[in-house]
């Protein structure tokens, strides 16, 4: 049976065909482009017609004549490239925003740039409020140890300090803030999370996953008005890079409905496709009342549920079958089987889809565990939707024998090639040569009949999906570094790579008929670069500008190279 996306989708080209056949001018034309559609009946163009928010015409620079009116908006190209829209599948939307108003460590080199930039920043905090920033990463220091307290201490001892690793699955904090907390050598480790300990025993600033929330339930939450500082200042940062769609990787209700206001009120234009963090209450009212989909001209659709299962390999919270080779601990489970395979039963009953993240390999495996029960427990003719699509969400450490149960279960693996790039340079210390055949194993996946919904996980990393086309055909980071055992033959070819940041997120989303390819009837999201991602020189890839933004057939970003 069709979905109502399909029947809508169907009866516009129609419309645009009946269009066509009355030669109808178009709003906006396109000409002297190398566009690459990610359409298989159709890959290259010259050009293309829309009309309202959809693509009318896709085809050559002649053919498009007939589309041209007295009020049609003429765009030249003049040669540069045209992609459509692109597509993250794991992004932390409010996460990007209120990366711009905290503390970003980023790119810090060192232990001292780290502990300047703190000093720096506290000088302009009022008395009595938190610091709170993000983005250390410690694997790029010479001295590739984590910081503790006791160096936050020397330069911030009278304010108290939040500071979460650039993978969001660990924080540092100082002193002050361990005693405003009231965490002490005796306070116990809570269910799915860390608290550790010195030599001496006593707590030395780093928690660990769900320890972090001892913390951060003490931090006064932002404002209103702030939380929507920083979803705009997220929009503004995704249309800038060419994202026309995001997958939002875990939001409260409360957050959804502030997208919504900002959208009724027409202050928001990239498209958020939605998953409500779980398990709890959001969770169990999205199970309630079903999903919500198409809201604001497909601007907003809600019908996931996310669930973290683990950590991160970095901070060695990610589950493994085995110890860690640096470290004796497998990593950890944040929650029990019982604690969520009920929602997904549910959710497989109800047609609400599941993505769920899991690092290590015993996440990877416990995660297929659950689905394919769940689906056994719930079989097809019972499903609101037969196909539930349900994603597993990085699956970036997965043992060889796992890899093919994706395939058979139907479960998408939902990827970010920026994390394999960055992650070089340290899970060899932390996996071993031997369990990196299954890391990162894109074309292990697309070889078996996979296909990878491609992402950033940002603030995680930096969002620029031409960074992610680069790390996903490169396979090494921007200096051109390859760690050895990084098996440079799992890479993609630039075709599935643009393919994993458009047509394959589409999918991901049941959004297939929407979006994802430049094909007539689809909705008109496009971006113009300046230059062709399938001839320009490797090392230049993650260099690429976006010149322009359409969303919808509108123009919502533009550098002065397009004016």
């Amino acid at each position: 049976m069709k979905t109502s996306t399909t029947v809508i989708s169907m009866a516009l080209i129609m419309s645009l065909t009946s269009c066509q056949s009355k030669k109808q001018a178009a709003d906006v034309v396109l000409t002297n482009g190398v566009i690459h559609t990610v359409d298989e009946k159709n890959p290259s163009a010259q050009a293309l017609a829309i009309a309202g928010d959809r693509i009318a015409f896709v085809g050559t620079n002649d053919a498009a004549k007939a589309w041209v009116g007295d009020k049609t908006q003429m765009i030249d190209l003049g040669g540069k490239t045209v992609v459509p829209g692109f597509i993250d599948s794991h992004y932390h939307f409010q996460g990007v925003g209120q990366r711009a108003y905290n503390l970003n460590l980023d790119g810090c080199t060192s232990l001292e740039e780290f502990l300047s930039r703190l000093k720096n920043w506290a000088a302009n905090v009022p008395a009595g409020e938190w610091i709170r920033g993000r983005g250390w990463m410690e694997e790029d220091w010479p001295v590739k140890q984590f910081p503790t307290r006791a160096e936050l201490d020397r330069v911030v001892p009278h304010l108290p300090v939040y500071l979460n690793r650039a993978d969001g699955h660990m924080a540092v904090v100082n002193s002050k803030a361990l005693e405003m907390v009231g965490i002490t050598a005796n306070t116990p480790n809570p269910p799915g999370g860390e608290i550790l300990k010195d030599v001496k025993g006593q707590p030395n600033g780093l928690l660990v996953d769900k320890a972090m929330g001892l913390v951060t339930k003490h931090i006064p939450s932002s404002s209103p008005d702030m939380q929507e500082k920083f979803a705009l200042k997220a929009n503004e940062a995704a249309l800038a890079y060419g994202l026309t769609t995001i997958h939002d990787a875990g939001s409260s209700w409360e957050t959804v409905n502030l997208w919504k206001r900002l959208y009724g009120d027409g202050k928001m234009k990239v498209r958020i496709y939605e998953f409500i963090r779980g398990p709890g209450a959001d969770v169990d009212t999205l199970l309630q009342n079903g999903a919500q989909i198409g809201f604001f001209d497909h601007h907003l659709t809600i019908r996931g549920i996310k669930i973290s299962i683990d950590g991160a390999l970095g901070s060695r919270g990610a589950a493994l079958l085995e110890n860690y080779s640096d470290e004796n601990t497998h990593g950890l489970f944040l929650w029990q089987d019982d604690q969520v395979y009920p929602v997904i039963k549910a959710a497989t009953e109800k047609g609400l889809q599941v993505a769920i993240h899991a690092i290590g390999d015993a996440a990877n495996r416990k995660v297929l565990d659950l689905y394919e029960r769940a689906f056994n427990e719930v079989p097809a003719a019972q499903r609101k939707i037969a196909e539930p699509r349900f994603r597993i969400e990085h699956a970036q450490i997965v043992d060889p024998a796992d890899i093919p149960r994706f395939k058979q279960l139907g479960v998408i693996p939902s990827m970010e090639a920026s994390h394999a790039i960055g992650d070089l340079h340290f899970a060899v210390r932390r996996l071993g040569l031997d369990r990196l055949a299954g890391a990162y194993a894109w074309r292990t996946f697309i070889d078996q009949g996979n296909y990878i919904a491609g992402g950033s996980d940002a603030p995680v990393e930096e969002g620029n999906p031409l960074i992610e086309f680069y790390a996903s055909v490169a396979r090494r980071d921007t200096s051109g570094f390859s760690a050895d055992g990084w098996h440079p033959e799992l890479a993609m070819t630039r075709e599935e790579a643009l393919k994993s940041l458009t047509i394959w997120g589409a999918m991901a989303a049941f959004e297939e008929d929407l979006k994802g390819s430049l094909t007539t009837g689809k909705l008109a999201d496009l971006v113009v670069l300046d230059r062709d991602l399938m001839t320009a020189p490797e090392n230049e890839l993650f260099r690429t500008k976006v010149l322009m933004t359409m969303v919808g057939g509108k123009v919502v970003f533009q550098r002065a190279e397009m004016e």
